[in-house]
């Protein structure tokens, strides 16, 4: 029972940092353009 005092917690924190994590790259803008780099692929060209 004194495991779950030092696992719940520590659960919460990493799932906190997960979050964190990703409300950071949906702010940054990292999805921004799904649909580009679908279509990119499909391109014969090589890029720049």
């Amino acid at each position: 029972m004194n495991v779950l005092l030092f696992l719940i917690p520590i659960s919460l924190i990493l799932g906190g940092a997960g979050l964190a994590a990703f409300v950071y790259a949906l702010r940054s803008g990292q999805f921004d353009d799904p649909d580009g780099n679908a279509a990119r692929i499909l391109e014969d060209r090589e890029p720049d």
